[in-house]
């Protein structure tokens, strides 16, 4: 075989998927099931693009991309193509932490306080206790996602978000639950500048990302729609369809989500995971500092899962830490609006995967991981797609039927108990802020003010329900109420996905 012929197939190889190195002496699942199960899974779930990446025994075996990036252009997925990896960020702050503390700079249990003297938690004694491993581990006692309505994709400063979480009322006691908090993060995050001064942002740049090649990498969310070869942000969620939705921009909460990255460059990430802290022979984080990442600070679950070969699950520094078929597996999910990722290595196995997708409303990206695991790990078959599928499908069509329902009833055009006027006016929450309410002929209009892309539709319904519709779908439909008192509107209790925080708001009518 000539040259040329060579170096044509070679990369018609790698264009198309086959790693930098032989799938041979992998399990039979990755040699011969892979690339049909996971284009089956994009089919059933709803997944418009997936990229992927396997790594073992130092090598990459797998990468690989399926679908497209942009339902409209067609264009494909390929292992350049960038996703938000989202909270996968995390354990480049952990990371950075982890090593400042072997640099002598920091301890990971100095206090807060120590760096932020106003730096405020609910209570007085949480303030006075809470430390940079507190921050990294969810610690403060505060519910899953709380807060994050008020801080995800507004005009907040980095600043002015720490100052808001003195007013998160936690209900849980302090070290005492797991609550997964992304402005937390941020907070550890911010210690960096004032001990090294870089920004956050500048240090995982200059010790990670140069270091490692990862050179199509982004670590905040400026710019990422521009890019030439970018996933285009969907979601099935609140819609009857596959919908796209806006990109987010994480940058005032970057140290819990901002980064930008594609499996190329991941697989860098996982080859160091993997070899101590080593790339290429440079040694890019000390061994001590990336077993600090490992060490679960956190218990979240000591139980024996039902569907899993697992029993426990811990949290390190931006790290789950769970056994899996007896191996030690760490593990981290990234969801931003239109977007999930996961990221997992096994260093007794030396193996490593990462999953970038774009659809935000699907379970195949973690189905996916689990199955891999599974192959590799001697675990049974069992097909984790078609085992997630129908409770997912079920609980699809319970919204639906749902939606249907609340639009039927806007449809009645009922009359709400007082006139559209008197319901406009503006709005305060301690935590959010304000919004204001205005009438739009027939229906009232909700903006945010610290959201200034985000609106939401108010429709009267029945017996005091309205309906409520984000414009940005990410952010859901839901059916909400407002107070009455004396003839006169009170406040107005909203809602939002889940996935942005589980609680409602209370907003107060101030004029």
């Amino acid at each position: 075989m000539n040259k040329i012929c060579f170096l044509l197939l070679f990369c018609f190889i790698f264009q198309n998927g086959i790693a930098q190195s032989s799938t041979g002496n992998q399990p039979s699942f990755i040699r011969d099931s892979l690339d049909t199960y996971i284009n089956n899974g994009i089919r059933n779930w709803q997944v418009p693009g997936l990229s992927i990446v396997i790594v073992k025994d130092g090598k990459v075996v797998w990468m690989k991309g399926y679908g497209v990036r942009d339902m409209e252009t067609k264009k494909p997925v390929d292992e350049n193509t960038l996703f938000m990896i989202a909270s996968n960020t995390k354990l480049f702050t952990g990371s950075s932490l982890a090593l400042l503390e072997t640099e002598g700079k920091i301890s990971l249990d100095d206090p807060i306080t120590k760096f932020f003297p106003d730096y405020r938690l609910y209570d007085s004694t949480s303030t006075k206790l809470v430390s940079i491993r507190d921050m990294l581990s969810h610690h403060i006692g505060t519910k899953t996602f709380e807060g994050d309505f008020t801080f995800w994709n507004t005009s907040l400063s980095r600043e002015e978000i720490m100052r808001r979480m003195r007013y998160l009322k936690p209900p849980f006691h302090f070290r005492q639950e797991f609550g997964y908090c992304n402005s937390c993060f941020l907070v550890a995050g911010q210690v960096i500048p004032v001990v090294t001064g870089e920004t956050w942002e500048h240090f995982v740049q200059t010790h990670f990302l140069s270091p490692l090649g990862m050179d199509h990498t982004l670590v905040l969310s400026t710019g990422v729609a521009d890019q030439p070869n970018v996933a285009t942000p969907y979601s099935t969620a609140y819609t009857n369809h596959i919908a796209k939705v806006p990109f987010d921009n994480w940058n005032n909460l970057a140290p819990a989500a901002s980064i930008v990255s594609n499996v190329k460059d991941l697989s860098h990430w996982l080859i160091m995971q993997l070899d101590s802290g080593r790339y290429q022979g440079r040694q890019i984080i000390s061994w001590d500092a990336l077993q600090k990442t490992r060490i679960a600070n956190t218990w979240i679950r000591s139980d024996m899962s039902e569907k899993y070969p697992t029993h426990l699950t811990g949290y390190g520094l931006g790290l789950n830490i769970q056994d899996y078929a007896g191996k030690q597996v760490y593990w981290h999910t990234g969801g931003a609006g239109g977007m999930v990722s996961n990221f997992c290595f096994v260093p007794e196995e030396k193996l490593g995967i990462a999953i970038l997708t774009n659809n935000d409303n699907q379970g195949f990206f973690e189905g996916l991981r689990r199955q891999i695991l599974d192959a590799y790990l001697g675990v049974p078959y069992v097909n984790r797609s078609q085992q997630d599928l129908p409770n997912f499908l079920r609980e699809t069509e319970a919204a639906l039927h749902q939606r249907t329902g609340w639009n039927a009833r806007v449809q009645m055009l009922n009359k709400p108990q007082l006139s559209l006027p008197a319901y406009t006016g503006d709005y305060q929450n301690t935590l959010y802020g304000k919004i204001h309410i205005s009438q739009e002929k027939n229906h009232l209009l909700i903006q945010f003010e610290t959201k200034p892309d985000l609106t939401a539709t108010m429709e009267y319904m029945d017996e005091g329900e309205w309906l409520l519709r984000y414009n940005n779908i990410v952010y859901g439909q839901f059916a909400v109420n407002f107070e009455l008192t004396g003839g006169k509107v009170k406040s107005l209790t909203t809602k939002q996905n889940p996935y942005v925080e589980y609680d409602p708001y209370l907003f107060i009518k101030t004029e």
